[in-house]
């Protein structure tokens, strides 16, 4: 509680500060917070490592790229793509998190033959059902029931776009998607078991500024085979290195190289080689009988005899000297 004071003890203090006598005063330093614990979910699974994680993000965020050219063109406005998250979960888990009134696009994971799942909101295939027709971005779609062409006109648009996901997993991981079903309710129950591992990648879709999200789940049995090429460490089995030197060999081997004959060579002074004639004879340093140096491009390839094959002068090796390595 705080005191108010009378003018007699307002002087009473005055006077005690100028004799330097200050009342003791409350100690005020800031206390130091007790360590604070990190409170650890051992609920969350931790099968995907940090590489895996940053592989696949890098692939999703490359997938947004191509997929934004490819659909704003057949829809004629412009579309964005943007990955806004990413978490790691149970299969029951990454489930819960996605919206209600998603379409579940089961995908075929080949040649693994697994399985994962890809989840669009409703309201962005309804607004880009009413561009394919010729309708306006301005105003947000109203629900409906699908028709047949409504139906149709989603499997082509899911394809496309599961098309365009199916090469960027191509390239990070040898494996290609496809769609298995489409269907309005949840029932993935067949693609992995409710405490499977599973990475959730989230992507925000934007279309004149109506927002709408889809999502990747990717369970660990889906991608388990192919997880050390997937984390960038895979080690090359030795009939890879095998076949991939036969394969630089063969790519060597059609290089043309020029090959020539030199019988000698020596070097001489300018005024020597200026007085040479008719008749001039220059001693090389070379015996006959050693025949000539073959060689390929500057490389000293062979010797060998000088010589004829019909109306053609040849050379027969005699001896290798070096051999290309």
């Amino acid at each position: 509680m705080s005191e108010i004071l009378d003018r007699d003890k307002v002087a009473a203090l005055v006077e005690a500060a100028k004799r330097g006598e200050l009342p003791d005063q409350p100690n005020t330093a800031p206390h130091r917070r007790g360590q604070r614990l990190r409170t650890v979910d051992f609920s969350t699974p931790t099968k995907f490592t940090s590489d895996h994680q940053r592989r696949i993000a890098r692939a999703i965020d490359t997938f947004c790229q191509t997929s934004v050219t490819r659909l704003s063109t057949e829809l004629r406005s412009p579309v964005e793509l943007e990955a806004i998250n990413s978490t790691q979960a149970t299969w029951s888990g990454a489930q819960s998190q996605l919206p209600a009134g998603s379409l579940f696009v089961t995908l075929d994971v080949q040649p693994l033959g697994t399985r994962m799942l890809f989840t669009v909101e409703q309201s962005f295939v309804l607004m880009c059902l009413d561009l394919l027709l010729g309708g306006s971005p301005d105003k947000p779609p109203r629900e409906r029931r699908f028709s047949e062409i409504d139906t149709v006109l989603t499997q082509r648009l899911l394809e496309s776009m599961v098309h365009q996901l199916s090469l960027v997993w191509q390239d990070l991981a040898g494996i290609s998607l496809s769609v298995i079903e489409i269907e309005t309710h949840n029932d993935t129950s067949q693609i992995a078991a409710v405490s499977e591992p599973t990475f959730v990648v989230v992507i925000e879709s934007r279309v004149n500024k109506h927002s709408a999200s889809m999502a990747l789940l990717i369970p660990w049995l889906a991608i388990d085979a192919v997880g050390e090429r997937l984390s960038g460490k895979e080690t090359r089995e030795p009939e890879a290195e095998s076949a991939g030197a036969a394969e630089i060999g063969r790519a060597v081997a059609a290089v043309p190289v020029t090959l020539r004959a030199e019988v000698a060579a020596i070097d001489l002074p300018i005024d020597e080689i200026l007085s040479l004639g008719p008749g001039s004879v220059i001693r090389l340093g070379t015996q006959a009988e050693e025949g000539v140096t073959v060689f390929a491009e500057n490389v000293k390839l062979a010797r060998a005899q000088p010589g004829s094959n019909g109306p053609r002068r040849a050379i027969q090796v005699s001896g290798t000297e070096r051999r290309l390595g």
